[in-house]
């Protein structure tokens, strides 16, 4: 389910594909120290626990429809009603959850994504800014979205999209949310997640006023960088956008 709104503190789910002007040298060069910093990770584990759920639902996509279903006592009307935690009002209530069932026992596996380290750390600098200023969405403080991130630590091959979740939730609650896409007119988490044209992915995890955020980063497939990132000059006009980005 897509909890929308910030005043409810839950989770905000945002899919969105932009292109921006390229980083200022300062930025370039404070977002390639991000690796670096995060040598001691303490969400590691949800990081990896959340890269197991995507490949689990693109590789047994069927099964995975298993757990949706055990979430249909859960619904009254539109309300959500977790144990221990409060009531959910969500935009679409139980059609939503009914439509990824529906789309999960119809889909055909797909390959698993191969976590990319460089891509992870592109992730991980939004998640840093955003763990300290509380603000959420796919746009950097500094303009940057996913591609410019991402292209500091590596060369990216489209297509390239994002998945943004702000949540306490486990890491199967995370992907079940973004599958079931509410409020979501064109499914556009779900289709990321279930995409075959994304090979690889970063998955950064932090804290967040709301309860925790992670950043999920898909690509066609991606280089590392064999040396530090290189800052780039800014331009002052906006770049074409790169072959294979889409907007949701």
């Amino acid at each position: 389910m897509r909890r929308s709104a910030p005043v409810a503190l839950l989770i905000l789910c945002f899919s969105l594909l932009l292109i921006s002007p390229t980083l200022r040298d300062a930025d370039a060069q404070k977002l390639a120290a991000v690796n670096a910093s995060a040598s001691v990770n303490t969400y590691s584990t949800l990081e990896q626990e959340v890269l197991n759920e995507i490949n689990l639902a693109r590789t047994r996509p069927s099964e995975y429809a298993a757990f949706l279903e055990q979430l249909r006592p859960q619904f009254t009307g539109k309300e959500y009603r977790r144990p221990g935690k409060p009531v959910l009002l969500t935009e679409e209530g139980a059609p939503a959850l009914e439509e990824a069932i529906k789309f999960l026992r119809g889909a055909k596996p797909i390959p698993a994504v191969t976590l990319s380290q460089g891509m992870c750390a592109g992730a991980r600098a939004l998640v840093k800014e955003q763990s300290a200023t509380g603000a959420t969405g796919h746009r950097g403080a500094d303009g940057s979205f996913c591609e410019q991130r991402t292209q500091l630590f590596g060369t990216w091959a489209a297509p390239i999209g994002e998945n943004l979740n702000y949540s306490d939730d486990t890491a199967r609650e995370r992907v079940i949310t973004l599958l079931i896409d509410d409020g979501v007119a064109n499914r556009g988490h779900r289709q990321r997640i279930m995409n075959a044209s994304y090979k690889v992915v970063g998955v950064a995890c932090g804290g967040h006023k709301i309860g925790g955020m992670c950043v999920i980063t898909f690509a066609g497939g991606f280089t590392d960088k064999s040396a530090p990132a290189q800052a780039t000059k800014k331009n002052a006009n906006a770049p074409t956008p790169p072959a294979g980005a889409k907007r949701f």
